[in-house]
């Protein structure tokens, strides 16, 4: 059965996304639960847009000198972003790296116990049947916000090389990219449309 092979990890959404640690846009006239979503909406984005998983294990000397990335947000500011665009990815490799990273608490407390995302292929494939595995190496699937992330699936495939059995044909396929992703609905009442519409991107439709 394959459903026993089912792992979950709950660091992907809000944790992954949860860099700059604050997204400071003045969303005017509207609740508080609102104006943290639509915070965390944009730090999704950006982990979409502009992050990029390192091609090899994430070191603070090979990136102290990145080009900063500049990131427009919806009411005009530009935020300007570094080498965290590196290291926020490399956490699903490395989860202990949470720990460096403001913000992240709570996933930074169990992180020293999580396995990386290759070793958690890897152990989810082994629980399968002997006789499937092979085409399981073959088939894997990345899905949602963060398959869409630079070089993730590249990545992921590299190390499921270099860890798996010699005789596995590995394979990543991926979702669609980042761009494909951005087309966003909100749903807004009336006083909420009046006082936000301004800062809404013109890939966004309203519906009120």
């Amino acid at each position: 059965m394959v459903l026993k092979s089912l792992m979950l990890l709950d660091c992907g959404k809000w944790e992954i996304a949860s860099f700059p640690a604050t997204v400071d846009v003045d969303f005017p006239h509207t609740t508080e639960s609102y104006r943290l979503y639509s915070q965390r909406v944009i730090a999704s984005d950006i982990k979409e847009c502009v992050c990029r998983a390192p091609d090899t294990p994430y070191d603070e000397s090979a990136y102290s000198n990145i080009p900063m990335t500049p990131y427009e947000l919806p009411d005009g500011q530009t935020i300007e972003i570094g080498a965290d665009r590196f290291k926020i990815p490399d956490i699903l490799f490395n989860p202990p790296l949470a720990q460096t990273i403001p913000g992240m608490d709570n996933f930074a407390e169990i992180s020293p116990s999580v396995r990386g995302l290759p070793q958690m292929v890897i152990e989810s494939i082994n629980r399968c049947d002997v006789d499937i595995r092979k085409e399981l190496f073959g088939s894997i699937l990345l899905a949602g916000g963060t398959a869409s992330m630079q070089q993730l699936k590249e990545r992921l495939e590299k190390d499921l090389l270099e860890e798996s059995p010699q005789a596995a044909r590995v394979k990543v396929l991926a979702s669609g990219n980042a761009t494909e992703r951005r087309f966003r609905f909100a749903c807004l009442d009336r006083r909420e449309y009046i006082g936000i519409s301004r800062f809404i991107p013109a890939n966004v439709v309203l519906q009120v």
